[in-house]
This record gives structure tokens, sequence and C-alpha cells, in this order.
């Protein structure tokens, strides 16, 4: 039998590259879908490349309605879900000398909550007591707040704190859920940032640890790469009056003219 795997946030960035690692599966089909997956040129190549494995579907998961349908129309396509994998999200640099309370609550809304909302009516639906896997691409900067990602940081740090609060409960009803906590990425989102970006990646070579670590036996948390991964772990890990000291360093040099 198929496997289905649902990619949300699929549009561009890891999620457009994990719908083609998918897709060379043959014993998957794949829905792909963003706010616009079925206008999207390069989805629609991948449509026409592969017509009876790639279904795409619009999806605005700030707006709860569009959310319940989309989700009611992948289980009454399909019957099931093995894989749903939930990657949309925004991102702004936080600004304190122009605080936009907007990119906050854009932030929340679609980050963390479009995650809650299609959780919440993927559950609704799954009537079986079949295995399935719900994903969310969350971040390490939800392993310490970090200078310039309040907002983003925030909403991350929520996904991620969800996740751990029903992870429990979902393993009773045969759900695995798990997080992705990466690093910086190379993708529309992270070409706002002005400042250094270490270990960045391409985005087709994070989609493919990500594949390559969702095919492994289950683990809560995938994260990477390593050694930022740990030099943030370690940052939560100390005492406040070293973390912060370390992490002021990561200011750029104009946010310390007026220190003190």
């Amino acid at each position: 039998m198929d496997k289905i795997v649902w990619i949300i946030g699929s549009s561009s960035g890891i999620g457009f590259e994990l719908v083609k690692l998918y897709l060379c599966d043959a014993n998957c089909k794949v829905i792909a879908s963003s706010t616009n997956a079925i206008s999207n040129t390069k989805l629609n190549e991948l449509k026409s490349k592969y017509p009876n494995r790639l279904n795409l579907e619009n999806i605005d998961v700030s707006c709860e309605k569009s959310v319940s349908s989309c989700v009611n129309k992948v289980f009454d396509t399909f019957g099931k879900l093995d894989i749903c994998l939930y990657n949309a999200g925004v991102y702004e640099v936080t600004n304190l000398k122009k605080l936009d309370l907007s990119e906050f609550e854009s932030m929340i809304n679609i980050n963390y909550l479009g995650a809650v909302r299609v959780l919440k009516y993927f559950l609704e639906n799954k009537k079986d007591n079949n295995k399935s896997n719900v994903i969310f691409n969350a971040s390490l900067s939800s392993y310490f707040g970090l200078p310039y990602g309040a907002a983003y940081g925030s909403s991350k740090a929520a996904l991620v704190n969800f996740a751990q609060s029903i992870q429990p409960e979902l393993k009773l009803n045969n759900i695995n859920i798990q997080i992705i906590n990466h690093g910086f990425v190379k993708t529309r989102l992270t070409s706002k940032n002005d400042f250094d970006m270490p270990q960045l990646m391409e985005a087709n070579e994070a989609a493919k640890k990500i594949y390559d670590k969702l095919n492994k036996p289950y683990t809560f948390e995938i994260y990477f790469p390593f050694i930022l991964s740990k030099v943030l772990r370690l940052i939560s890990l100390l005492p406040y009056s070293l973390s912060l000291l370390i992490t002021k360093k990561f200011l750029k040099p104009e946010s310390l003219k007026n220190k003190d």
C-alpha cells in the first residue's frame, strides 16, 4: 500500500526539496500544500512529471476554515495519512527600535498556531489505529533567545513546547510526533538576515538530512548541524549570568553604540 505524505509549506525551500525526495520513492504519494500550491510553477512542473503521485492543495494555515477544509479533503481523498510534515513558516528580523507587533502576531499565528490547527483537524479525521508520523519544522533558535530573533524564536519555542506536551498522549494513540531543530538554511527567509550565519546550508542539503533521519528509527528531535546545535544547547544550560553575556556578543556593532 502506498505511503501518503503531506507536506505543508512546500512551494519553496526545504518543503519543495522534500516533495522531490519523497516523489523519488515509487511507494509514496505526496500532497504538496501552500497558500498558492495549485498555481505554483515549480510544483506544477513536478505534477506533470508525477501526475498520479502528486496532488496539489492550497491551504492558509492562519485560517481555521481553510485548514479544516483542506485536512478533510486530504482524508476524504486518501483515507489516511502516514506522514504529515508541517513546514509552513514566516520570518522577520526583530528590530527593537521599530517594534512591529503585527510581525509577532503573524509569526505566532503561522509558525505555531498553524501547526495546532492542522493537528486539531488531523486528530478529528484520523479514525484508524495505524501508525502516523506528525513532524513540526522548528528551529535551533528554540533552544535559547537570540538577538534579532525575538518574534521568530519565541514562536518556534512555543511550537517545541507544544510538541513536548502532547507527545506522551499521542504516542498512546500510535502517533509519533517529531520536531526538527535545524540551523541556518539558505532560503528566501534567511535572505533577510544581514548578519553572519554560521554553518549556512543549502535547502536541498537540509532536506536530505531531514529525509534520511525521518527514515531511521523514531526519535523525538531531529537536529543539525552538529556543532551549532551543541553550542546553542550548551548556552541554554549555562547560568543566565554567562549565557546572556555570550549572546550579547552576537549583537551587531551599531547596536552596542548606546550600551550602558
